[in-house]
């Protein structure tokens, strides 16, 4: 039997019968779902709460991981500070990009949505040319995070590691802003009526603008989070905005819960299945949607809208 799976995928017969490579794939899977949940997580904020599908999400990824390396490598600043850097400078330029531009368009159909935000790209991406050019950089690991621990049954990269462990962390903490501040709350009841919470006297478009920026923030710090792995380079954001739109139609458009298990499947399905079948893990990734969408068109975490549309 074994002779018949290494004939048909010889990765697959090494995942079977080797349990420490098995077990690192696994960890890759995490990190990598991690590092998307982050980002994807944004995502699916500004959609659950201002009803609008950001083209431009991606774009902001990689000014994120732009940032990091101007702050990190150009400017010597340790790489923590480049991060937040990244979070903070995307949530200026969100905050921007709000008030002028997508106030305009909450009440339009989603095509117009989808042609301003895919302006913003085009804009955004000449523009990081003109700032960074169109070579391609490299952003070191942070020195507090070079080599890799050992986990008893293999040794594995510390930097990845920690993406395993903050991804779950930024979870819990979007989680308590959502459930257990006053903002958090009135956030979720802009979600559901807007005219309502105006009429009791709640700042909404300062609401709306908050989210963006949040939402935007984590972009640009998943991208400098990126940046160590994913070399900065301009047009990096076109495949990460497909997969961020995978993981947020698996997962439920506007539920965090279902980012987050579908950051991590995402992540199982393309590391996994690019051992299984190299270079065709897209393939998988695509099929995860299509049997979801099958099964659950609104997602797994997802509510059907009102009217079953």
């Amino acid at each position: 039997m074994l002779d018949l799976i290494r004939e048909f995928s010889p990765g697959l017969a090494i995942l079977l019968t080797n349990p420490q490579f098995a077990f690192i794939q696994l960890l890759n899977s995490i990190s990598q779902g991690m590092n998307l949940f982050i980002i994807a997580a944004g995502l699916s904020l500004i959609f659950g709460v201002l009803k609008v599908i950001n083209f431009a999400h991606g774009v902001f990824y990689m000014f994120g991981a732009y940032v990091v390396h101007t702050v990190f490598m150009d400017w010597g600043a340790p790489f923590w500070v480049g991060a937040i850097a990244s979070a903070l400078a995307l949530g200026v330029i969100a905050a921007i990009i709000e008030r002028t531009l997508f106030r305009q368009i909450y009440e339009a159909e989603h095509l117009m949505q989808l042609l301003l935000t895919f302006a913003i790209v085009l804009i955004m991406g000449d523009l990081a040319k003109v700032i960074w050019g169109t070579e391609q950089y490299s952003v070191s690991y942070p020195a507090s995070l070079k080599g890799a621990t050992d986990l008893g049954i293999t040794s594995y990269p510390s930097y990845r590691l920690m993406l395993c462990v903050i991804g779950p962390l930024i979870l819990i903490a979007l989680y308590w802003f959502a459930e257990r501040t006053r903002w958090g709350r009135m956030t979720k009841a802009a979600t559901q009526d807007r005219e309502m919470l105006a009429a009791l006297g709640i700042n909404v478009p300062l609401i709306y603008t908050s989210v963006f920026i949040l939402g935007s923030a984590l972009a640009g710090f998943g991208g400098a989070l990126a940046a160590p792995f994913s070399s900065p380079v301009p047009g990096m954001d076109a495949t990460l905005i497909v997969e961020c739109f995978v993981i947020v139609i698996v997962g439920g458009l506007g539920s965090l819960w279902g980012t987050f298990v579908g950051a991590l499947l995402y992540g199982l399905v393309f590391n996994f299945g690019s051992v299984i079948y190299p270079n065709g893990q897209d393939v998988f990734a695509y099929l995860l949607l299509l049997v979801v969408l099958l099964i659950r068109p609104w997602g797994l975490y997802g509510k059907p809208e009102a009217g079953g549309h």
